[in-house]
């Protein structure tokens, strides 16, 4: 008995399994996990330096001649001006800067378009000839696409991680709405509490600082690629403009920019009719506002499906969106008004993120920084002819509530032209 209670096995009791933790909820893991790659804070902080001044210039010039010369014709010529010659000069700058690097092309451009500005500063100051405005003015428009570059940068730190550069790009997109939203405001108050040159300056200051810190971080920034062999027809074949799938692309952004153009002029017109003129910046404010919250919201997912497909699904939902306008207008409710402004905002910013995504997929990396100028510089002519239209519908329609119509009509057309391209993505 004693030997067969001795040979029984001991049991030992029954191990309960430890209970599992709840993952906890991080929502802004994804900025985050971008933000901790070495030298990401650091580039990011100097290059939104000096990317402010992008929003200050043409406000500071605007200020600047109307107070001197008394003439907003003038103000806004020169700033048509140095537009027009930011198109031309703008992608080859950025051809220089895929060639030679950042650093080497982006300080001396970037020095260039400071003594342009200091130039304006000094003709306006001592009431030079009106031609120097235009000739000083022009001078700026070698200014380096800043949010190019730091785009760039995200896409040579996570080239093999395409969510990681989902959420830089988002990140990116917000950081353009804040700079356009708080730049305006920053150099009003400059050029009106201090004198009508200090915007200016501060936003030359500005940007030569930014861009020395900027070009200083040479551990993140993207190498040279070595250009392609082949015969120089080879080679233009390879310019982003004659890429399959880009040239349609860049329309789509041509008529998006029609879309931010008049939406602003039309709103400026619809506050000044109703009587509302000191409204109509916090108005405009709320359109960037849910522009850059929905960018920042977009960044936190994770993207599904082709690139293709989400742009063009984010171009239909921004159609929809821009009707919103013109039905809260037609109410003669400024609050209606400005929640719909919001709401519309909020569709923009996706757009552009997926549609930045989709320039860098096409665009081969020796050219990266040419892609995504051609990508700027058609927004800004879109927004120039959006502010034509906008302004020519004002003056020719019944009520400006109306002209609301013309960013429905662009953001229409935006998506026939993403529609004509989806083949080719």
């Amino acid at each position: 008995m004693i030997l067969f209670l001795a040979a029984r096995p001991v049991t030992a009791p029954p191990v309960r399994p430890a209970p599992r933790r709840r993952p906890r909820f991080r929502p802004l893991a994804p900025y985050r996990r971008i933000f901790a790659a070495p030298g990401a804070r650091a580039f990011t902080a100097a290059n939104l330096l000096a990317r402010l001044p992008m929003g200050m210039f043409s406000v500071s010039a605007v200020l600047m001649i109307a107070g001197s010369r008394g003439s907003y014709a003038l103000a806004g010529a020169v700033t048509a001006t140095g537009l027009a010659a930011t198109a031309l000069a703008g992608p080859w700058t950025a051809r220089m800067v895929d060639r030679h690097g950042q650093s080497r092309v982006a300080v001396p451009a970037t020095a260039v378009a400071v003594l342009g500005s200091l130039s304006l500063l000094l003709c306006v100051h001592l009431r030079a000839p009106d031609w120097t405005l235009f000739a000083s003015y022009a001078a700026t428009a070698t200014t380096p696409n800043t949010g190019g570059m730091s785009r760039a940068r995200w896409a040579h730190l996570f080239r093999d991680d395409p969510a990681a550069r989902h959420t830089a790009n988002s990140f990116e997109q917000a950081a353009d709405e804040l700079c356009f939203m708080l730049g305006p405001v920053l150099a009003t108050l400059l050029c009106t509490t201090l004198f009508p040159e200090a915007g200016t300056a501060v936003a030359a200051a500005l940007l030569l600082t930014g861009m020395l810190l900027f070009a200083g971080r040479r551990d993140t920034e993207p190498p040279v690629a070595a250009r392609p062999a082949g015969t120089r027809d080879e080679q233009r074949a390879a310019a982003p403009l004659r890429l399959p799938g880009l040239p349609p692309l860049l329309l789509t952004f041509l008529a998006t920019g029609a879309i931010f153009g008049s939406l602003e002029v039309v709103t400026l017109a619809y506050a000044d009719d109703h009587g509302i003129r000191s409204a109509a910046g916090g108005m405009l404010a709320l359109q960037a506002a849910g522009s850059g919250a929905a960018g920042l919201l977009y960044g936190l997912l994770r993207p599904a499906g082709r690139l293709g497909a989400r742009f063009l699904t984010c171009v239909g939902a921004m159609t929809v969106l821009m009707l919103l306008p013109l039905a809260a207008a037609a109410t003669g409710s400024a609050p209606a008004l400005a929640a719909a402004l919001l709401a519309a905002g909020m569709a923009t910013a996706p757009t552009m993120v997926t549609g930045m995504g989709l320039v860098q997929a096409r665009t081969p990396a020796d050219r990266l920084n040419e892609g995504m100028t051609l990508a700027v510089t058609a927004l800004l002519g879109g927004i120039a002819a959006g502010s034509a239209a906008g302004g020519f519908a004002v003056d020719h329609l019944a009520a400006p509530a109306a002209a609301y119509g013309v960013p429905a009509a662009a953001a229409a057309l935006a998506l026939t032209l993403a529609w004509s391209g989806r083949r080719s993505w």
